[in-house]
């Protein structure tokens, strides 16, 4: 198969979607695979480094889509790269159509075929394409609160981990799934006072268990979490609904009563953020302020450490590419039922349950997929 890299383009993007060792993978299986000149500097590896692994070089995004069969990304296409595509592609890489119709429509109306990142699934209904970068997420939501609470970004003037004789600050976490139990384990080092919410009391044994009693837990009634919310310093916003749309768990009206500088991290901006104030933000100019509360809502934040989330990335990706290039796209998809769970747009169609429910959009399962 031709596999084809271009430079990500998101603001601040410096992630790729390929490393140099998984090209060497590619190649070794016998695939072709081109890399967008550049595209590997924000992890570290130049373009020599991948005609080393044996991909070509080629100058511009235009030239790794008329020669690609398969595109692999990191982040959705901007509109720029959606007129790219065309019917005999497959792109391989993050979407969150769910608050995007935009792009939605851009895919659909390129009659490609787009397996998401995010959708894809394990054996045990775990998101394994998904996980890295909520590690990566979860682990710096803690460190940009820590920032955003300083006096000169906003925030209270307050240190997470207080000091001796003068309390810690108090953060929340709503959900503790991967991205909410990484941001738990970096709060708990910097000696906060920390309150995991959650649905699932499994999942709350589970972390007690952890954590040996060093986060407080909480069952997430909605009165509960306003409690909880009025008093916080720091509120992380950590909640997944695999392929849908997060849920708004803070409402405009709490932030008037919130503590003046207090912050809140929107982890789940990507999928439309689950506070009602949030609005996606960049590296560039990551934070405002509503109600005297400080907003970091980054839509890309591993992107920050990109080598790291690179890499991260395409541990868990390389394996599903292969199978993709190995064995053709329909036929990698109707071989693995947790493959053909990310696929989410095919022949001009939204084929994503969840997705096409919060898009107000038709779900179409193609006749061709048989697995799931």
């Amino acid at each position: 198969m031709r596999i084809g890299v271009p430079t990500e383009i998101k603001v601040r993007e410096y992630r790729v979607g390929l490393t140099p060792a998984s090209v060497g993978e590619l190649v070794l299986a016998g695939h072709e695979v081109v890399i967008e000149s550049g595209a590997g500097e924000g992890i570290g590896c130049s373009d020599e480094d991948y005609v080393s692994a044996g991909a070509g070089i080629v100058q511009t995004a235009q030239d790794v889509f008329d020669f690609a069969e398969m595109i692999v990304k990191v982040k959705e296409p901007q509109p720029s790269e959606t007129a790219m595509l065309k019917p005999h592609h497959t792109l391989f890489t993050y979407l969150h159509l769910a608050p995007d119709p935009v792009q939605a429509e851009g895919l659909r109306q390129s009659g490609c075929t787009a397996i998401a990142y995010e959708t894809v699934t394990d054996n045990e209904g775990r998101l394994p394409l998904l996980t890295p970068m909520s590690q990566v997420a979860g682990r710096m939501s803690v460190s940009v609160a820590a920032h955003c609470l300083q006096k000169s970004q906003g925030g209270r003037g307050l240190m997470l981990g207080g000091v001796p004789g003068v309390l810690p600050a108090k953060v929340v976490i709503i959900g503790g799934g991967v991205a909410g139990s990484h941001a738990a384990e970096m709060a708990i080092g910097a000696r906060a006072d920390v309150t995991v919410f959650d649905r699932s009391a499994k999942r709350l044994s589970e972390l007690d268990a952890q954590f040996a009693g060093a986060v407080k837990t909480a069952y997430s009634t909605q009165v509960a979490l306003d409690q909880a919310v009025l008093q916080a310093d720091v509120v992380i916003g950590a909640v997944l609904i695999p392929g849908a749309a997060a849920p708004k768990l803070v409402t405009r009206d709490m932030l008037k009563e919130m503590k003046d500088g207090a912050v809140l991290v929107d982890i789940a901006i990507d999928q439309g953020g689950c506070f009602e104030t949030s609005k996606a933000t960049t590296h560039n100019d990551p934070t405002y302020i509503i109600d005297g509360v400080v907003h970091y809502c980054v839509a890309n934040m591993p992107g920050a450490y990109s080598r790291t989330s690179a890499f991260a990335l395409n541990n868990a990706t390389l394996p599903f590419a292969l199978a993709i290039a190995n064995k053709g796209t329909r036929a990698a998809l109707n071989a693995d039922p947790h493959l053909a769970r990310g696929l989410n747009v095919a022949d001009g169609q939204i084929c994503c349950e969840p997705v096409a429910r919060d898009l107000g959009m038709h779900y179409i399962k193609p006749d061709w997929l048989t697995s799931i």
